[in-house]
């Protein structure tokens, strides 16, 4: 190459000219080149392959259409289920079916970090092993209590603090005070607005032909023959 300069000084070495460059030198240095070219392609091809399984994982709002719904749970719920999930809070978590559609809900509204920290708390409070213990600490500290993090709850500073303490050496309670605040929120926030949501009335509605929907005591809300929800409670 520095003899290719020395004989033609005024050669310019854009990207029309640098095949016959590479011609000049020989068909081996035109295959070398055609190979790393390739190669390079392939590698951004791996970079964006690995990125995009990374967002779809994530999970993260901005790659989350709140109008997506996953209707395969709720065509297995029956409409008797769905209705004693508004006796209380803890019974709709108490049933499979009634976290995802309760987490679907939240999706809608931007929340699902909520329901997904509560989550990753319960099974974080099962685990033995110490080495599995730092490993999932440090997963839930980095992705949903740090400052800027991916999936960042709402916790006060003072109990994020606290977390990022416990980090050194963390324990199966080092989480607790942020799933109180965090369940806090979805119980008095969430969940209401859950029950008065097309989500959670449209199961409760899906009777046959003619059928008549029964009325149930909630603690949250009445439901009256057409399945629909009142905010107060009324006398039976």
């Amino acid at each position: 190459m520095e003899t290719l300069l020395l004989l033609f000084p005024q050669f310019s070495f854009t990207a029309q000219k640098e095949e016959v460059y590479f011609r000049m030198l020989g068909p081996g240095a035109t295959q070398a080149a055609k190979m790393k070219e390739d190669s390079s392609r392939q590698k951004d091809k791996e970079r964006t392959s690995r990125l995009s399984l990374f967002l779809a994982k994530s999970g993260s709002h901005e790659n989350v259409s709140p109008h997506k719904t996953t209707n395969s749970t709720a065509n297995n719920v029956s409409p008797e289920l769905a209705l004693r999930w508004s006796d209380s809070f803890e019974e709709l978590l108490s049933h499979s079916d009634g976290v995802e559609v309760f987490s679907q809900f939240l999706r809608k509204e931007f929340s699902k970090e909520n329901i997904e920290f509560w989550l990753a708390c319960e099974e974080f409070k099962t685990i033995d092993s110490r080495t599995k213990m730092l490993s999932k600490a440090k997963y839930i500290y980095t992705v949903f209590c740090e400052t800027d993090s991916p999936k960042e709850i709402n916790i006060d500073y003072n109990t994020r603090m606290a977390i990022q303490r416990s980090m050194a050496k963390p324990t199966k309670g080092c989480f607790e005070a942020a799933q109180q605040q965090v369940y806090n929120l979805m119980k008095k926030d969430s969940y209401p607005r859950f029950l008065l949501s097309d989500t959670y009335l449209n199961l409760t509605r899906r009777r046959g032909p003619g059928a008549t929907m029964f009325r149930r005591r909630s603690r949250s809300c009445v439901f009256n023959e057409r399945g629909e929800a009142a905010a107060e409670p009324s006398a039976w």
